[in-house]
């Protein structure tokens, strides 16, 4: 079972918070936000997750709250933020309106690129440039979603509680790297390394990475051919594996999925309608 409020913490800091490595990472989504105003936009679900997303020159970034931002997308319930994210529900700025061309405009075609990469065609993924970029955002929307799934999930929280405190290092040889750090029993994440990691995850190419990712290779018989190393402690991997089978579950309605009109997922219409 899927919980819609744990899904709107993994759409919006997962998915959304990969903002900032798009453009980092694409050239078409840098040339988007280069050179225009700065614009932070605000997204509230009641009782659930409330953040920031601050689009600048050449990049974003993103906060937690709502409390300083140009536009507001407030929503009643979890489910019509999903909504939102799988394209069948349009908001109403409820702060911000007449900033709604950088929504229907700049952020759509951030959003539709953030897609293709997450549901890439079997064309894509044949251009080299194109592989590395969509798994790099893979490693780091599945480390998001460890996190957010060990703090909200009935069934992650379970094993977010026998975590002992410290960083847990999710690596691609030569590649990129994020970090899932738990205190207190409450998970965090950054997309990016950590200097003094105590378990390590490390997959031996990106290439191996990927087809963990889409599910074609065992990952223990993976870690039995060395091809995937794994140290520290032990027990703070295990749980972190037990987190990452929900990650799957989740990821699988947050990936997006083509719609009769030929939309993906990370889509708003042009034309608002009410919550």
């Amino acid at each position: 079972m899927k919980d819609q409020k744990t899904l709107a913490y993994i759409n919006l800091f997962g998915i959304l918070g990969a903002l900032g490595k798009l453009a980092e990472l694409d050239d078409a989504a840098r040339a988007l936000l280069t050179g225009i105003k700065p614009i932070a936009l605000g997204i509230a679900v009641s009782g659930g997750p409330h953040a920031t997303l601050r689009f600048a020159d050449g990049g974003c970034t993103q906060t937690e709250g709502v409390d300083r931002c140009d536009i507001k997308l407030a929503f009643s319930t979890a489910e019509k933020f999903n909504g939102m994210i799988d394209g069948t529900v349009t908001p109403i700025p409820r702060k911000g309106f007449t900033h709604i061309g950088f929504l229907t405009g700049t952020f759509v075609k951030l959003t539709d690129i953030l897609t293709r990469y997450l549901r890439p065609s079997a064309e894509d993924l044949a251009d080299e440039r194109f592989f590395e970029v969509s798994t790099t955002l893979m490693l780091y929307v599945i480390a998001g979603a460890v996190a957010q799934i060990g703090n909200h999930d009935e069934v992650g929280r379970f094993s977010a509680s026998n975590i002992v405190d410290g960083d847990v290092l999710l690596s691609i040889k030569g590649g990129p790297q994020a970090t899932v750090t738990a205190r207190n029993h409450v998970l965090s994440f950054r997309r990016e390394g950590t200097a003094n990691p105590r378990a390590v995850m490390e997959f031996a190419s990106i290439r191996l990475a990927r087809d963990l990712f889409d599910g074609r290779v065992n990952a223990m018989a993976c870690i039995g051919r060395k091809e995937i190393t794994v140290g520290g402690v032990i027990s703070m991997l295990d749980n972190v594996n037990r987190i990452l089978d929900r990650v799957a579950l989740y990821l699988a309605c947050t990936a997006g999925r083509e719609k009769e009109n030929g939309t993906q997922n990370l889509y708003i219409r042009k034309q608002p309608q009410a919550l």
